[in-house]
């Protein structure tokens, strides 16, 4: 009986993996029953049938009378609704000329009527809710008339102007996109920039490898650094360089020209053979591994860590296991957009629930691994005006192409994450938050964030769609230590390259004593003042106030220690495809 079930178990995945691929790993199952939820409950509420028919009744009418204004009078008329403050897509002087003032204006009605009538149904669940007026807006957002050549008034004059050659430079793009996608070659321009040779170039040695990261110690460029050495645990889910790009905004370098000594982890690119890698592998050979070599290379017991996204979830995770177990190596910790309160993780937990997970689970069983462009549907379904609609109007009509720059091209160099790790990642941290109800587990025994007594230095980016600010903010409720919190602008990967000198940049900052009362991020977004300019000078000054006297650098590697320096930065595990 178990071998029949393991049977039909197999025909499910296989065919759940199949659908996948057709609906960029988005459960269909999750979307209907979001539906079902929605349309039973509507059914039943005769109320709210009759305010949305008085709704479309009002919004008529205001159509009526706009359009007998613009056929009545001359000139601009003041518009019956105004676009969301985030939709740009109407901006444009143009869109107020006729007719295409009535078209912008009948899309924007229709669009609020629909977000009235999947909002605030008595009965659905939040999650169900919320996903309806996602997947709806997306529909909608199809027919938008700024997509199309005859309903969008910059297009036509453009096309006018240039006599058509915007259209056939687009229709070059869309062939040249096509082929690039069928051939799995990267987005064009990004053969500007090369590993090794424009990006990732910060001196170093890989000083130690096994089967999951490589570690490098960067060169020091000053001659005396403070004792306490950073390690920087980046995300797997893509490549450590975010931190590392050009020379003029790499934070790796930034951090060893203000006297520290560097350590980088970077991840290998998991493949169907590491299929079984865990979160507890991950923990186990990639951030203790590299505390442990940190170590015997500097022979100093404490260490700064700082980590980005994923990487800061996962230091956090082996920080509090550490500090159960009576292990002070931690010095400080440096959280970079990174969340352990999963609870309110944004737009993402659209896509996480019971169904989804099970279904990402399926597909991933097929392969052993989750490709980042199976994860891309997702991410730009949640930004699809700027990410989809946007790029299509602006490189297939327009026929223009938007320059590529080294955080694109970093963008565009994706990894994959083991099937193991992805479930227990999925289920533990975002579906069940059992790092913060003390149910996670390391060793087998649970672990606490409260258990940390190393002092915090927290970021969160204002625009992040990936770990909301107010989510990363949730530090302060479950650590028992002081915590630095610096909000910056930007989002989850240009807020944190933030180079000093970079342009717009500003941020928030202040330290909560692990004593004080407990305010909520909207009221310590108001109290604090806005600063112009980098934050990074603000974690060095930070880092520099927790650590020793400055002293000699240590030596690249510890060939006694059998740490010999196995080849130059970056390495070899980052040229993995």
């Amino acid at each position: 009986m178990k071998k029949e079930n393991s049977q039909y178990d197999a025909m499910d995945k296989t065919l759940h993996a199949a659908m996948s691929k057709l609906t960029s790993g988005l459960s269909p199952s999750a979307l209907m029953a979001a539906y079902a939820d929605w349309a039973v409950h509507l059914a039943l509420s005769p109320g709210k049938q009759a305010h949305l028919m008085e709704k479309a009744t009002r919004k008529s009418t205001r159509l009526a009378g706009y359009l007998s204004e613009c056929t009545t009078q001359k000139g601009q008329n003041q518009p019956c609704i105004e676009p969301l403050p985030f939709d740009k897509r109407f901006s444009d002087p143009t869109w107020q000329t006729w007719p295409f003032n009535l078209l912008s204006q009948s899309f924007l009605l229709n669009q609020q009527w629909w977000s009235n009538a999947t909002t605030d149904v008595n009965g659905v669940t939040q999650q169900h809710e919320n996903v309806v007026e996602f997947a709806t807006r997306q529909m909608l957002d199809i027919f938008s008339p700024s997509n199309y050549l005859l309903t969008n008034p910059q297009l036509l004059e453009q096309t006018k102007q240039e006599g058509g050659q915007n259209l056939v430079r687009g229709m070059q793009n869309l062939m040249d996109d096509m082929q690039r996608h069928i051939g799995n070659k990267k987005p064009v321009g990004t053969e500007e920039y090369a590993v090794g040779k424009n990006l990732a170039v910060t001196p170093g040695k890989v000083v130690y490898r096994n089967h999951l990261i490589e570690l490098i110690q960067y060169t020091p460029v000053t001659e005396q650094v403070r004792p306490e050495p950073i390690l920087i645990v980046p995300a797997w889910i893509m490549k450590y360089y975010i931190l590392d790009l050009s020379a003029q905004n790499s934070l790796v370098k930034y951090l060893t020209e203000q006297g520290f000594t560097v350590f980088m982890v970077s991840w290998k690119n998991p493949d169907q053979d590491d299929r079984d890698l865990g979160m507890a592998d991950y923990r186990k050979y990639g951030v203790m591994d590299a505390i442990d070599t940190i170590g015997k290379i500097t022979g100093k017991a404490k260490i700064h860590g700082i980590g980005y996204c994923l990487g800061g979830t996962l230091l956090s995770i082996a920080a509090a296991a550490m500090s159960r177990d009576g292990d002070d190596r931690i010095q400080s910790l440096s959280l970079l957009a990174t969340q352990v309160d999963f609870s309110e993780a944004g737009e993402l937990m659209l896509f996480i629930n019971e169904s989804q997970v099970s279904f990402l689970e399926d597909m991933m069983w097929e392969q052993g691994y989750l490709d980042a462009k199976q994860m891309s549907g997702a991410f730009q379904l949640l930004r699809s005006n700027d990410l989809i609609w946007s790029r299509m109007v602006h490189d297939y009509l327009m026929g223009n192409r938007t320059p590529v720059n080294d955080l694109m091209a970093w963008n565009s160099d994706t990894t994959r994450m083991p099937y193991k790790m992805h479930s227990h990642y999925l289920r533990k941290l975002f579906l069940d938050n059992d790092l913060t109800e003390g149910r996670y587990l390391v060793d087998d025994k649970p672990i606490s964030i409260s258990d940390i007594r190393a002092p915090a230095f927290v970021v969160g980016t204002q625009k992040d769609h990936v770990a909301p600010w107010q989510s990363v903010y949730k530090f302060h409720l479950l650590s028992d230590t002081d915590v630095t919190f610096l909000l910056t602008s930007g989002g989850h990967n240009a807020g944190i390259v933030s180079e000093p000198g970079h342009p717009r940049r500003s941020y928030q900052i202040a330290t909560t004593k692990k004593e004080a009362k407990y305010t909520d991020p909207n009221s310590w977004e108001a109290k604090q003042a806005h600063h112009e300019g980098s934050w990074w000078p603000e974690l060095t000054k930070w880092l520099h106030n927790h650590s020793s006297k400055l002293t000699a650098p240590p030596t690249m590697g510890a060939p006694n220690k059998k740490l010999s320096v196995l080849c130059d930065a970056p390495g070899t595990y980052i040229f993995q495809n």
